[in-house]
Parts: structure tokens; sequence; C-alpha cells
């Protein structure tokens, strides 16, 4: 093994300018191929970053207008969602719909300390609105069953309101604040990428609301659901149901609005899938011309060598050998600058990173383990492609022949 990687050196070095270019151009589509798999994974983040599995199995509901005349109601109707359609919703579809809740917005709100106040939307939510919107709580706690059971005058508010509400986040669980002529105690300070609502109890909002069950919106959590036919079929269902009870038509596309998540997130990963594949090609085929490169050095380095190839299998050399030496040799000139163009590359995703930290475009371009290792792997099988038809050629070197060779 020492002595194989020694004649590999030393065609390195009888060759350094071929080399030299050759390794330029796997160094080079290497590079580009980590700079566009890192791109490609920062897009990815992003996305995953607003879409993750907890809320991708929902369906958001508004109510709108209707567009279509319906058993004696004329057409340009408004359709308001009520409290009592959560039940018919759920009934829809058992299996596929395990919960229904609603949501109320209520009319933006001055909330005021003695020093300071801001003017922001509240919304009544359900406890678990906490884990569906990805709320990171800094202080305090997030609303629970008790508040909504006993409609607690209580609110849940932004880490950027606290602030500027009591001068000091950390101070503001425990105090009050003034909301709609009604003193409200925080209970928590949450942080969010871009959220910066205040949260009350969905049972305390529809007290306000005059307990009239108006509803500003209906979250669907939906399960078991795996397609986007299957998705279709889940949104269609709460369609009808909603048709009926309202008493409008079906396949009135206005009468309601419903943002189908789950869909919209296998869209995008199709998307992001098909990208991903795209990036590979592309990546390949730049990396293609240095792999045509290594193949000619080892051709010319077969040719030059066929005299040393003569002597070696007329001394008893076997052609598994000879074909071994020359797939050695091309894996390693293909591995040696590849990973020249991995580090290269990392380097400059790692910069990327950093100057684009926060942006609401790529999330994190750097390069994992995975990406390097499915690299490596690639390098690997090229470099031995590359070497093979050489080497497959090398073996075929008759020893007569290739002694009378000068």
């Amino acid at each position: 093994m020492f002595d194989l990687f020694r004649e590999i050196s030393q065609t390195l070095r009888n060759n350094k300018l071929r080399t030299a270019l050759t390794g330029f151009a796997v160094a080079w589509g290497i590079f580009m191929l980590i700079i566009l798999l890192g791109m490609s994974r920062g897009v990815y983040n992003n996305f995953n970053s607003f879409a993750s599995a907890d809320n991708a199995n929902t369906m958001g509901v508004w109510g709108g207008w209707t567009s279509k005349a319906y058993k004696g109601y004329k057409e340009g109707r408004s359709i308001g969602l009520k409290d009592s359609d959560l039940p018919k919703i759920m009934q829809s579809d058992r299996r596929r719909i395990s919960s229904a809740q609603g949501s109320i917005v209520l009319d933006s709100a001055n909330i005021s300390t003695a020093t300071d106040y801001i003017t922001d939307a509240m919304y009544g939510r359900y406890p678990d609105e906490v884990r569906y919107a990805k709320l990171r709580m800094a202080y305090g706690r997030f609303l629970n069953q008790p508040d909504m059971d006993m409609k607690r005058k209580v609110v849940v508010i932004s880490r950027q309101n606290a602030r500027i509400l009591f001068g000091d986040e950390s101070k503001a669980v425990g105090q009050y604040v003034k909301a709609m002529s009604l003193a409200w105690q925080v209970i928590g300070v949450y942080d969010h990428d871009w959220e910066r609502g205040s949260y009350v109890p969905y049972t305390t909002a529809m007290m306000l609301n005059g307990n009239d069950g108006r509803l500003s919106e209906i979250m669907v959590r939906i399960t078991d659901v795996h397609t986007i036919e299957e998705g279709e079929d889940v949104e269609q269902s709460v369609k009808t149901a909603l048709a009926a009870a309202h008493e409008f038509s079906p396949d009135d596309r206005s009468a309601i609005h419903i943002w189908n998540r789950f869909n919209n997130y296998l869209s995008n990963m199709q998307a992001t899938g098909i990208l991903n594949i795209a990036i590979w090609i592309i990546g390949l085929l730049t990396m293609l011309s240095g792999i045509v490169g290594v193949s000619n050095i080892m051709f010319v380095s077969v040719r030059e060598r066929t005299h040393e190839i003569g002597i070696r299998r007329a001394i008893g050399a076997k052609p598994r050998s000879i074909l071994l030496q020359i797939v050695t040799e091309s894996v390693a000139i293909t591995t040696l600058f590849g990973y020249i163009g991995i580090v290269m590359g990392t380097i400059v995703t790692g910069l990327v990173a950093k100057l684009t930290e926060g942006t609401d475009f790529l999330k994190d371009p750097t390069v994992n383990i995975s990406i390097a290792v499915q690299v490596t792997i690639v390098l690997i099988i090229a470099g031995a492609l590359a070497g093979l038809f050489p080497a497959i050629k090398a073996t075929k070197v008759k020893p007569v022949e290739a002694l009378r060779d000068e």
C-alpha cells in the first residue's frame, strides 16, 4: 500500500502543471456544488421556519361574500363565521379533523400603563396557540385552561411591547395594563420573529364581543392526512358543512375562504425537492469538466507508462493490480482537489450565513455533515469512473508489445 501511494505521489510531481489545471477544474466544480447546495439548504431552512410540521396540519377558515344566488338568497350576501359552526365542522369528518377552534380578533386597542401606551391587536385564542404559533415564552406563562374556564382578564404580550410599556420586559409579569376600559394582568411575555400582538383567553374575548358567537377565524386541525388529494377532501368536507349551516352553494368559491396550509406545505416541499435535484444536476454537470480532465490525465499516464506496465505484466503482475493502481490514482487526484473545493465552499457558505443572518431569504445556508458525506461519496464514485476506462486500457496492454514501446 505504501508503494502504491508513493507511485501516485511521483505521478503528481512529474506532471505538476497538467495535474494542477485539471485539479482546479475538479475543485471549482465541487466548490460550485457546495455553494449551490448551501443556498438550497438556506431556502429550505427558511421555509421550515415559517411552516413547521405542527402548524402545517391546519386550515384557516374566514367568512366571505356569496357570488351565487341560492335557495332564494341573492348573491352578495355576507357570510360570517360563528361559534356554533365548530361542532358542525368536527362532525363533517371525525376521522381526519382532530379539532376546530375559533379565533377572535378584537379591534386594535390602546394598551396603556401609567408611563406609556401602544396600539395593537388583541387576539382571543386557545392555550395551544403557543405551540402552533411557535411563540417562545421569555417570562411567565401562556394562557391555560383555568384562564378559559374562569374568563380571566389576563394578557400575554410581546417582548417588544413589554419593553415599551414597562421599560424592562423582565418586570412585566404580574403588572397590570389598561385596554378596552378594563384592567388586564400580564401573565407572560413572549418572543417571536415577527408577531407583536397580545393574546387573551378566547372565552374572555367572546364575552367582550357580547357573546354573539361571531368569530374572526376558525382554525381546523387535521390528522392522518398524507397527500394533497386527502387534504382537498377534508377541505371540501369543511366547505360542505359550512354551506349547509349558512345556506350558500357548496361550489361558491367566494362565500368562505380556506387557507389549506397542509396542501401548501406539501406543494412547497415538492418544489424544494425539485430545486434540490436541479442543483445537484447543475453541480454535477459543472464538475463533469474536471472529471473528464482527470480521465484524460490517466489516459496520458497509461500511455507514458506503457513500458513500465509491460515489465510489471512480464514479471507476473496481475491485471487486477494494474487496474487497482490506475483507479486509485484517479480517486486520489479527484478527492484531493475535491476536498479543496469543499473547504473553500464551506468557508464561503459560512460567510454568506453571517451576512444573511436575520434576513427573510436565507437561514443558515451552511454545509452540514450530511451534505459533506454525500459530496465525498460523489467524489469517490466520480474518481473511480474517471480512472476506470484508462485502467481497463492498461490491463489490455500485452507484455511483449509494451516492452517494445519506447
